[in-house]
This record gives structure tokens, C-alpha cells and sequence, in this order.
């Protein structure tokens, strides 16, 4: 059953949500379950830019923090990637919470310094994949929001819905983060193969719950069917979104958007 696959649960914590120009500031890859010793990696970084108030305000650390107390971002950058591959190529599931920004900002910070792509890395050997958001999504269409400020797919909603503890003083620190989205994927993928009887009441009350479809499956056959349901869910958010703004584009790329190389204007083209 894939929920008891090895993990390498992993997140970052950054200057901001433009995954082409921000950078990494905090990042964590725990090795976890498998029948194997928990292995927690965790980076600090110095980013080399400024740390906008906005994304202070999430994660607690300044510009200054940065500056005194992280590591060169080039070698980080190296060293979280290098930790991750060694973790797939060992067998593990890579889990984290709206994976696709944390897989693609670091493809980008990698080819920022000029350093192996994951995929480069990795070579022929298969990158699998599970990511909370899109798994619970699928399961939970219709959750409708907490409150006003929480999102019905925000990783503490998913810690309340599957009864995990939450720690607000912790949260958004890259390794507490990783950590509960893993147990959170663990959880997941123990209702998927339980009968419904023995649902807890919360889970019974769930509007056409599909955590059936993700019963049987290989981490493989996971993989594959998180591409289309990532897709599915990101065609349906730009299609709410587009109500009120009709250029609205939600990427519906999944774990990784595709990189596009910058384009260059030629020597004396007009301005």
C-alpha cells in the first residue's frame, strides 16, 4: 500500500510565491516510515536578496537573520537537491503540501547557480510523487472554507479534517510543514484503504467522498493520476476565477512546471 512507502517528505520556506525570481530561505527533507529510522535534513539560507515584510510575516525570518546566520544559497541550493535525489534513488515517495511550487522554485534556484537539475540528477530513475493538496482535493470536492481567512485546502485544515495536531508557533517552518504533510498523506492513504464503515463520523459526513479512487494504487499509478487531477482542479480554479477576471491563468502543471528559457533580445534591437 503506497501509504506505507518510504517518504521524503520536503518543503521550503521563501522570499515569496513567484516561483521564477524568489528564493529559498529554510528547507527540510525528512526521511520517513518505510520501516526505516526517521532522517530530517534541514538548510538555512542566506537568499542573497532582500526578505519582503510580506514573507517575514510567514516564516518569522528577516533579511538580517538571513544575512548572519544562513549558509551561501549556491551550496545550500546544491546540498537540498543532492539529499533529495539520494532519497528518491533509495526508493522514497517525495510527499509535501502544493508540491509543485516547492519542486519547481527549486529547479529554478538550481539553474540560478548553474547546478544538476533533480531530474539531472536522477537520471533514468522514476521521480514519484504525492502531493496532500491535490490528493485531498480530489477526495473533498466540495469542503467549503473554515473562515473568511482559511482555505478549505490549507495544510492546517487538512491537519484539523485528519486529526492531527497543530502548533501555530511551529507552523510554517519548513520542517513542521513537510512533517505534517506527510502524516497528513499517511492518513489519506489509510481512510483510502479502509472500509467506509469504519470511516471516522467527520470523514461519513463528507459530501461524494473519493478516497476510493486512491485504494490499490502503486505509487506509480498514484503518480500518474495526480498529473490529471492537478489539472483538472487547476482548469476548474481558473474557470471560478474567470468569472470575475477574464484572463485569469492557473497553471495546471504538475509536480513540475515546465521551465522555459529565458528569451534574449538581440544586440540593437529597438527598445
Amino acid at each position: 500500500m503506497w501509504h506505507h512507502s518510504r517518504f521524503a517528505a520536503f518543503d521550503l520556506e521563501t522570499t515569496g510565491v513567484d516561483v521564477e525570481t524568489d528564493r529559498i530561505v529554510t528547507a527540510a527533507v525528512h526521511g520517513l516510515g518505510g520501516g526505516l529510522p526517521v532522517e530530517p535534513h534541514d538548510w538555512f539560507l542566506n537568499p542573497g536578496i532582500e526578505i519582503p515584510e510580506g514573507a517575514t510575516a510567514v516564516h518569522g525570518i528577516t533579511t538580517e537573520e538571513a544575512r548572519t546566520k544562513g549558509e551561501p544559497a549556491p551550496d545550500a541550493v546544491d546540498h537540498i537537491a543532492g539529499v533529495l535525489a539520494k532519497q528518491v534513488r533509495a526508493g522514497a515517495v517525495v510527499v509535501g503540501h502544493n508540491i509543485a511550487y516547492d519542486l519547481t522554485l527549486l529547479d529554478r534556484e538550481l539553474r540560478r547557480y548553474g547546478l544538476s537539475t533533480l531530474s539531472a540528477r536522477l537520471g533514468l530513475h522514476p521521480l514519484h510523487v504525492i502531493d496532500t493538496r491535490v490528493l485531498d482535493k480530489h477526495a473533498d470536492t466540495f469542503r467549503k472554507r473554515p473562515s473568511k481567512t482559511q482555505g478549505p485546502q490549507q495544510l492546517i485544515t487538512l491537519a484539523q479534517v485528519y486529526e492531527l495536531p497543530w502548533d501555530d508557533d511551529e507552523a510554517h517552518g519548513a520542517s513542521y510543514d513537510a512533517v505534517i504533510a506527510a502524516r497528513v498523506a499517511y492518513r489519506i492513504g489509510a481512510l483510502a484503504h479502509m472500509p467506509r464503515a469504519e470511516w471516522p463520523e467527520r470523514i461519513r459526513q463528507i459530501r461524494r467522498p473519493r478516497y476510493g479512487d486512491f485504494c490499490g494504487l502503486s505509487v506509480a499509478e498514484l503518480h500518474a493520476a495526480q498529473i490529471e487531477w492537478a489539472a483538472e482542479q487547476a482548469a476548474g480554479l481558473q474557470k471560478h476565477f474567470r468569472k470575475t477576471d477574464p484572463g485569469a491563468v492557473v497553471d495546471g502543471a504538475w509536480p513540475l512546471r515546465p521551465w522555459v528559457e529565458p528569451t534574449t533580445e538581440p544586440e540593437g534591437a529597438p527598445v
